[in-house]
């Protein structure tokens, strides 16, 4: 029996799906995937299915569980940020009810993101904090779902006497299908649509997002964060922002993802929405799937440009300390150019994209 048992909320997600594969790259792990629909071809990872929403039946299948390693990278989008708290922290409450009593657990680890120094959906962007973002900031007089997972996520483990780290990512690039924010595979989508109808490949934000220094968090990179996080004593009961370590401006990589996909890259120097922009791309894409016989998936299931339009909308940098990770010893980084390319080359390589 694996003396390292981890548990993966949310392992078909862009972030979970990761943790899982680094988990199986190191080994020595036993890894058990929770999700509402089962991983493709993910035969290394116990896959059941279940509905975090749905507490007693989800109670009832987590009782026959009983991990050392909480890894909890799901969340789901309400019509507020009140139904966001409710809806998110009763998910964590449900998971951690349903395996804390069998008194396996070491760690949880929690992934939140830059949401936390810029505000909720509601008013995303509409606070301007100073740059770069720090761990110890003083939370946002404002309601936000991640502060309700830090405090469950710290609650739980000072109750029962496991660990807890809290992983704040920026904009994650990285390989998935049908996740709600995916900057990979939308620019991807929109730049194969723009090269198939010799449409010019507009940057949709604004000037500040354009000129301005940015950094990204490559979910390769975080999934090797958050089990750093979880397996070294000197990270324990810690928030960390988690990006890629360098930075970048989108003035240089739009040209660099338009030179990968033989497309012009232009900016017509101010905001436009990528929303607008695709929302009439649908039967465009549906031709590329046919002509190029890809995988059978809708533009909607791929893409998330109102995700992106929050992405690349702000009126301000975005840049992250990595400080704190670097002083506890997490020295890992990624190229951002290469995590575009990569995850490109990947969509390809799976006939997702031509």
């Amino acid at each position: 029996m694996y003396q390292k048992r981890a548990l993966i909320a949310g392992a078909t997600g862009i972030v979970g799906l990761n943790v899982a594969e680094h988990l199986h790259d190191i080994g020595g792990w036993e890894i058990t995937g929770l999700s509402r629909r089962p991983p493709a071809g993910a035969s290394y990872m116990r896959s059941i299915a279940i509905d975090l929403l749905d507490r007693e039946a989800a109670l009832r299948t987590l009782a026959e569980l009983k991990p050392t390693h909480i890894y909890y990278c799901t969340w789901t989008l309400g019509r507020n940020e009140d139904e966001n708290i409710r809806l998110n922290g009763g998910m964590l409450r449900t998971l951690l009810d349903g395996v804390a009593a069998a008194g396996t657990v070491e760690h949880v680890a929690v992934v939140t993101g830059t949401k936390h120094y810029l505000g909720p959906f509601e008013d995303y962007g509409k606070v301007t904090p100073v740059t770069p973002f720090r761990e110890d900031a003083p939370r946002l007089e404002k309601k936000n779902f991640y502060y309700e997972l830090e405090d469950i996520a710290m609650d739980y483990a000072a109750r029962h006497g496991f660990g807890w780290s809290v992983h704040r990512s920026h904009t994650i690039i990285g390989y998935a299908v049908g996740n709600l924010m995916n900057i990979g595979a939308t620019l991807a989508t929109y730049a194969s649509i723009c090269k198939a109808t010799g449409q010019p490949f507009v940057f949709p934000g604004t000037p500040t997002a354009y000129h301005g220094i940015n950094d990204i968090t490559d979910a390769r990179l975080l999934a090797k964060h958050i089990v750093w996080a979880s397996t070294e004593p000197n990270a324990r009961n810690e928030a960390f922002n988690a990006t890629n370590g360098d930075v970048f401006r989108w003035e240089q990589l739009w040209e660099r993802i338009a030179d990968y996909f033989g497309v012009e890259a232009t900016y017509p120097g101010h905001y436009n929405s990528l929303t607008e922009r695709m929302s009439s791309l649908g039967p465009h894409w549906e031709a590329l799937v046919a002509e190029h016989g890809l995988q059978p998936n809708p533009l909607d299931r791929l893409a998330s440009p109102w995700h992106t339009d929050l992405d690349l909308g702000r009126p301000m940098e975005c840049l992250h300390s990595m400080a704190k990770s670097r002083t506890h010893g997490f020295t890992d980084f990624q190229d951002t150019e290469q995590s575009f390319v990569d995850v490109f080359d990947r969509l390809r390589a799976e006939r997702i994209i031509p």
